[in-house]
């Protein structure tokens, strides 16, 4: 990272983290939203992320084009509050959720925890969200300010109240109210926050909600690339397995992966904590994963790295694994906007 972007975030930083982690995130939010509805704030941003000036290298995955193959994780604006901040910062794509079909308040607080001598996060968040149609609003009218090739994603999950024998309703309610605003759906089938979620990564339940959302899109006359948001709990074969599956019921990929209920070799007090981890430890697993997915899928499905991408070492890794994408999350916690030009110029080598 550039020497003094990384200097100016590692000294804001320690007054950060004496915040509430869920309070600092949500000003931050805030901040990134006024910041990218002004064109100064815009420039700024840039600045701040360290962004390429010139034209970055834009790729055709899925069907969509993307001005870069760096994005914005699931989970960090769940209710598209900053669209034209994250377009400022340079990224190439954002995923805004994940939304269920009606609000929710989720987990009681504290529900956000630092992992500081790990380089982690533990969350347990459980879907809080604004609901469908108010990301779905925000979207549409953040469209027409964002650049060209600037890909939105939507995050889709199952009500934490809803049976899990009703769960395909709660994702084709979610599909119907934001496919109109969204360039691809990720189906969050894999969150430890969310009762009994994981269940839906059994193989007969997935490809029937899989072929439900393709063949609702179809007919709605408005398809959307479907990309399954994997655990990293499963195990190699497992992984390989339900990513062929997917596909082959009509997914256009995967992301790898969502947080862990793992907590092996952490040092932190705060990994006591219940709840999903993310952020470095995570990345080994997610490297792994993404090998035997690509081993598994060939070159033909879109696969997103998505867990412990926080260096441009890890998403040149990301891409020597067989990534086409990588998503940020954790890593923007720990090293600051300055990850985001690191990431965009570590371009993988094919």
């Amino acid at each position: 990272m550039s020497g003094w972007r990384s200097l100016a975030y590692g000294a804001a930083r320690p007054l950060l983290f004496r915040l509430d982690s869920e309070r600092i995130h949500r000003l931050t939010l805030h901040a990134l939203r006024a910041a990218g509805d002004r064109a100064l704030g815009r420039a700024l941003l840039r600045v701040a992320a360290g962004a390429p000036t010139g034209q970055s290298p834009w790729v055709e995955l899925a069907g969509l084009e993307f001005r870069n193959r760096v994005g914005l994780g699931a989970g960090f604006d769940k209710d598209a509050m900053a669209l034209r901040a994250w377009a400022g910062l340079g990224l190439g794509f954002v995923e805004v959720g994940t939304v269920t079909p009606g609000p929710q308040p989720g987990n009681r607080r504290p529900r956000l925890f630092r992992l500081p001598r790990d380089g982690g996060l533990v969350n347990r968040m459980g879907f809080n969200n604004a609901g469908a149609v108010a990301l779905a609003r925000r979207v549409m009218l953040a469209r027409r300010h964002l650049p060209r090739r600037f890909v939105v994603g939507v995050n889709i999950g199952r009500g934490r109240h809803t049976p899990l024998e009703r769960a395909a309703d709660d994702y084709l309610g979610c599909a119907r109210l934001v496919r109109p605003v969204a360039d691809y759906l990720a189906i969050n089938v894999s969150s430890p926050n969310t009762p009994g979620l994981r269940e839906l990564q059994d193989r007969e339940r997935l490809v029937a909600l899989v072929r439900a959302l393709a063949e609702a899109g179809a007919a709605a006359g408005q398809p959307r690339p479907l990309l399954v948001k994997l655990s990293p709990d499963l195990s190699g074969s497992d992984v390989a397995a339900l990513a062929t599956s997917a596909v082959q019921a009509g997914a256009a990929g995967v992301i790898l992966a969502n947080s862990t209920t793992r907590r092996d070799g952490l040092v932190s007090p705060e990994a006591r904590e219940s709840g999903g981890l993310s952020g470095a430890p995570l990345l080994p697993t997610t490297l792994a994963a993404v090998r035997r997915a690509r081993e598994a899928l060939g070159r033909e499905a879109v696969i997103v790295a998505s867990g412990g991408i926080g260096s441009a070492e890890a998403v040149a890794a990301a891409y020597d694994a067989g990534a086409d994408l990588v998503q940020l999350w954790t890593g923007l916690v720990y090293a600051g906007p300055g990850l985001i030009g690191d990431a965009v110029r570590a371009h993988p080598v094919r």
